[in-house]
């Protein structure tokens, strides 16, 4: 695999955990109420440092 394809494949990962971050912090602003009704799980610590493990994946 060339040096700039594996960048290009780490750039995007950083973008798409960027993505799910923000939606993570969107979705835990809401009033409880709402994020109740939409079944939004409590807020987890660690869990984005997990999210960002998964996209940075080798094996993907």
């Amino acid at each position: 695999m060339s040096m700039m394809r594996t960048i290009g494949r780490f750039g995007a990962a950083i973008q798409s955990a960027r993505r799910a971050a923000r939606s993570e912090r969107m979705l835990n602003r809401l009033p409880p109420e709402i994020q109740k009704d939409i079944g939004w799980p409590a807020p987890e610590h660690g869990r984005r440092h997990a999210t960002l493990a998964i996209y940075i994946s080798p094996d993907r």
